[in-house]
């Protein structure tokens, strides 16, 4: 058991009425906006949003690519500083100046509008998957359960450490945000990218799009549901503020509804080839398919698709267990995983290493995970996910000090023969459940689990997960859907098991009606 307390003093904090001083409702109108706001217009778009290409061709993958969009920035740039002196010549009334352009990116609907610019809104949209994935949601799959310690400064990893979590939180802030942001630009290339009509986008390109931009807000509304519970259903790109009045929260079913709606528009026009890991394809599809069944108790569905995958010969769990965290990634255990480079980085690294090693050392490994690991028979080979000694191990996961071209560990392979390990089980097929374990515990090195009792087998794929997985986003969320979050940690509120809306998000929205999530 991590702890037994819900915050520093024995009781979760409301912390509502302290920030009523420093947030304002982000319904005003305001001259400049950057990624630090927050507010639900910019959580879901400022109304007359200019995104999604506030960062174009700032992530991505191959190097043509990175030329292209970096020709599509010099056009974007040009445009936006004409479009920036247009309107200070006119700026003779308040209202012209109120509707002064950032000087970064220009509004979508003027921005997709041939095949280089479809190009480059998708990857835009990668680009904020990355923002959040970087760092602040694996901090929120690890930090408030038992694998992963606080041993920083920093309060907001005190609050989530201590599962006492304030509606302020500056992670949670981010993230949440961050997700939106995701989902405002996954919104605009849909909406957007079938009305291009430049010859030298043909169709299959075009779908290839459509298709990722489905995945990426499917993964958005998942990565939402599972941390906060239904949320407020967006579909549409935020252009004004009509479009987004009006949007209630909707129920965790219906969230999750959406992201399976979202996955099914998604396969049809996504395909498969036998290298791309970075960008969305058919078998992520089937992937995220096989987790939202799983989270759902679909056990039927959740093996079935997991099965697709498992199938698919471009996967398999890759040996010695570092292989996959090991440059140049993009390994076959990788199903999908968001890349980096030495202009696009991703410094997650820091917060894991000590100060010797340049690392701000905020993230530990804590002494159950880490003995679990040192465990011939418990953690094998995956004893590479740490190195130091005594009091001063670390995790190496994320290990590309002073580089930070570490990637997100999205969906592994691993995590396929899991899923499909649990869902046979709790069919009561223990002998196909035991073999997708095992060939698991194999690749670590460690003997075989055996058992004919289903609640072992149960107890024995969860144990699984925690050390394979051990700082990547699945403990924490693991132990809540299946509601052993206060056994196994001590947080008995369930009301704490989701995180807290924002609160300047509940102070300006009206369509919150001043409601967050119970006990917050």
């Amino acid at each position: 058991m991590k702890r037994n307390i819900n915050n520093f003093s024995g009781t979760k904090r409301n912390t509502s009425f302290s920030f009523l001083k420093r947030h304002r409702p982000s319904y005003s109108m305001r001259k400049n906006t950057n990624d630090t706001d927050t507010g639900k217009l910019l959580a879901h778009g400022e109304a007359g949003e200019t995104s999604p290409l506030p960062a174009i061709g700032k992530r991505n993958g191959s190097a043509p690519e990175k030329i292209k969009i970096m020709r599509v920035q010099h056009i974007y740039k040009y445009l936006s500083a004409i479009a920036l002196v247009t309107t200070l010549l006119g700026s003779a009334s308040c209202k012209k100046y109120l509707e002064l352009y950032p000087n970064d990116a220009i509004s979508s609907t003027q921005a997709i509008i041939d095949a280089g610019t479809a190009r480059a809104s998708i990857i835009g949209t990668y680009d904020r998957v990355q923002g959040y994935q970087a760092g602040n949601y694996p901090t929120l799959g690890t930090m408030p359960a038992d694998n992963v310690i606080f041993n920083g400064t920093l309060s907001q990893y005190l609050q989530l450490d201590q599962n006492a979590i304030p509606t302020d939180n500056v992670t949670t802030v981010a993230a949440y945000q961050g997700i939106y942001r995701v989902i405002n630009s996954a919104n605009s290339v849909i909406a957007l990218v079938p009305e291009v009509t430049d010859p030298a986008l043909g169709e299959t390109e075009k779908n290839k799009i459509i298709g990722e931009a489905y995945f990426l807000r499917a993964l958005a509304y998942f990565d939402l549901a599972r941390g906060w519970g239904g949320v407020q259903v967006q579909l549409q790109p935020t252009t004004d503020l009509g479009v987004i009045k009006g949007i209630k929260r909707s129920t965790l079913s219906a969230t999750y509804d959406q992201v399976l709606n979202d996955l099914k528009l998604a396969e049809p026009l996504l395909s498969d080839d036998a290298n791309t890991r970075s960008r969305a394809t058919k078998s992520a599809v089937y992937a995220l398919r096989a987790r939202l069944h799983l989270y759902r108790k679909e056990w039927d569905q959740a093996e079935a698709f997991a099965t697709l995958v498992i199938n698919n010969s471009k996967y398999e769990l890759v040996k010695p267990f570092k292989t996959f965290f090991t440059a140049p990634f993009q390994s076959r255990e990788s199903v999908f995983e968001l890349q980096y480079s030495n202009n696009d980085r991703n410094s997650y690294w820091n917060l894991w290493y000590p100060s010797s090693l340049g690392g701000q050392y905020t993230l530990k490994p804590s002494a159950s995970i880490t003995e679990k690991l040192n465990d011939p028979n418990i953690g094998g080979s995956r004893n590479a996910l740490i190195a130091g000694s005594g009091n001063n191990v670390y995790g190496v996961l994320y290990n590309t000090a002073g580089i930070n071209t570490d990637p997100s560990y999205v969906i592994r392979i691993a995590e396929l023969y899991l899923i499909r390990a649990e869902a046979r089980a709790q069919q009561d097929n223990l002998e196909d459940a035991l073999d997708d374990l095992n060939t698991v515990r194999e690749r670590a090195e460690i003997p075989a689990f055996t058992s004919a009792d289903k609640n072992a087998v149960l107890l024995a794929i969860e144990e699984e997960n925690s050390v394979e997985f051990a700082f990547e986003a699945h403990r924490w969320f693991d132990l809540v859907r299946t509601e052993r979050a206060g056994e196994v940690l001590g947080v008995t509120d369930r009301n704490f098991w989701l995180f807290p809306l924002p609160y300047q998000d509940v102070l300006s929205d009206p369509d919150l009606e001043g409601q967050n999530n119970p006990g917050y």
